[in-house]
């Protein structure tokens, strides 16, 4: 059997020398900048060294819109190939060694021979994801007009099966967590009844909450429109804090922050949910005007700042419980999934070493003195900071590449799994 193109460890030193000189011209400059405010720059690289984000198996594929798919040259066309992607991304970032893996698109034949496939590439599982919004081959009931919500008993009972067959697949697996999203709803006023559809859904749930091991969490992910245009039954956080209050501590809500309407401010919801001590976890990407699965930190990167400065908080304060799972959520149609997943991994650590620059000593005698300008340069001179040089130092100490998209396109990756993996070509619609 052909030996299948990688990039080592070595292609990646040989690619840092060329930077090395500058980087570290540009660190010891910023070093001294944040000494004069009192900020250690090796305690920044320490902290973004040990931050983590999983990647979607889904998001190395090339995505789609929904009228039409392109499929992209050397695109993995199972799970075995999605974790060789993910393995190339963690060794250029070396912040992403966990996968969330989404069943059935990634049900394995052999669970042992994935696993050891996984370990074999340093990468382990993260949350599972159900797919009750899509039919599948030799199904018995569809989920066209629902499923964990759905009027027909028989298809929510589909439904649970499904999710605890994830559960189980998932404990094997060594994930610690479930995520569930339904895309449940009404096109047409009338279609549905709004209490009898939650009810439905809070009733799956609780059989599915049961299954839970002890040691194990479920993700409730809401979202305000799409597939259903009108109604969706878990619509918004609040939506979301009920239902994971009403199953029981091993609930929590997971925000996705393409899953809101336009404007809503996202980091106040996420400072209440981390108050109200249901904060599960983010599926972090970027939007313009809707659901549009962007790279974080493309549009609105003050925003994703803004919500690490919430997360920071509660981090630097100790909050009980406060154990949020970060994972990338974003497809496309018009980019190498591996690099636009790289610039996703580097601009959320930026957000987290950035958010960890705010003296919050000071902000929060401005706040108490309703001092609002101050506290907004406050704010701000974090958010201005350039902290590139502690990134790439990050991922130089740990092994990775100073310039990840540069390195993978030096390598000539993309070009090696175009030859080892020939395109399909083939009518599609819909986003895949």
């Amino acid at each position: 059997m052909q030996r299948k193109f990688e990039i080592d460890d070595g292609f990646i030193a040989d690619q840092n020398k060329a930077l090395e000189k500058w980087i570290h011209e540009d660190y010891e400059h910023l070093g001294k900048a944040l000494l004069r405010r009192q900020i250690d720059i090796e305690d920044l690289v320490a902290k973004a060294q040990s931050f983590r984000v999983a990647i979607p198996s889904w998001g190395l594929g090339t995505g789609g819109t929904r009228f039409a798919r392109f499929p992209g040259a050397g695109e993995p066309r199972d799970v075995y190939e999605k974790l060789e992607d993910c393995a190339t991304l963690n060794r250029l970032v070396r912040s992403t060694p966990g996968v969330s893996l989404h069943i059935p698109w990634d049900q394995p034949e052999d669970v042992n021979e994935l696993l050891s496939f996984a370990r074999h590439r340093d990468l382990f599982f993260e949350a599972m994801n159900s797919n009750t919004f899509q039919d599948q081959p030799a199904q018995q009931h569809s989920y066209k007009f629902g499923s964990l919500a759905h009027s027909d008993p028989a298809v929510r009972l589909q439904a649970i099966d499904h999710n605890l067959e994830c559960i189980e697949l998932g404990q094997k697996l060594g994930s610690k967590a479930h995520t569930v999203w339904i895309g449940d709803g009404g096109n047409f006023p009338g279609q549905q009844h709004f209490r009898k559809t939650l009810e439905n859904y809070l009733e799956s749930m609780r059989t599915i909450y049961q299954a839970l091991p002890n040691d194990w969490r479920i993700f409730i992910e809401h979202k305000f429109y799409e597939p259903a245009f009108y109604s969706t039954v878990i619509n918004d956080w609040g939506t979301s804090y009920y239902c994971a209050r009403e199953l029981g501590p091993k609930a929590a809500c997971l925000v996705d922050l393409g899953h809101h309407a336009p404007n809503v401010n996202i980091e106040m919801i996420v400072g209440r949910l981390i108050q109200f001590g249901k904060l599960g976890g983010f599926h972090f990407n970027d939007s313009k005007y809707g659901d549009d699965d962007l790279d974080a930190g493309s549009i609105k990167p003050f925003q994703l700042f803004l919500i690490f400065n919430e997360l920071v908080d509660a981090e630097q304060s100790n909050v009980p419980g406060f154990d949020p799972a970060y994972m990338l959520d974003q497809s496309h149609n018009v980019t190498d999934p591996i690099e636009s997943l790289s610039m996703s991994a580097i601009e959320v650590t930026r957000a987290y070493i950035q958010a960890q620059l705010v003296d919050r000593v000071a902000l929060a005698e401005l706040q108490d003195n309703c001092d609002a300008l101050l506290a907004l340069s406050t704010v701000k001179q974090a958010f201005i900071t350039d902290v590139s040089p502690i990134l790439a130092v990050a991922r130089q100490r740990s092994g990775g590449a100073l310039d990840p998209i540069a390195t993978y396109r030096a390598s000539g990756y993309r070009a090696a799994k175009a030859e080892e993996r020939p395109t399909k070509i083939e009518a599609t619609v819909g986003i895949v």
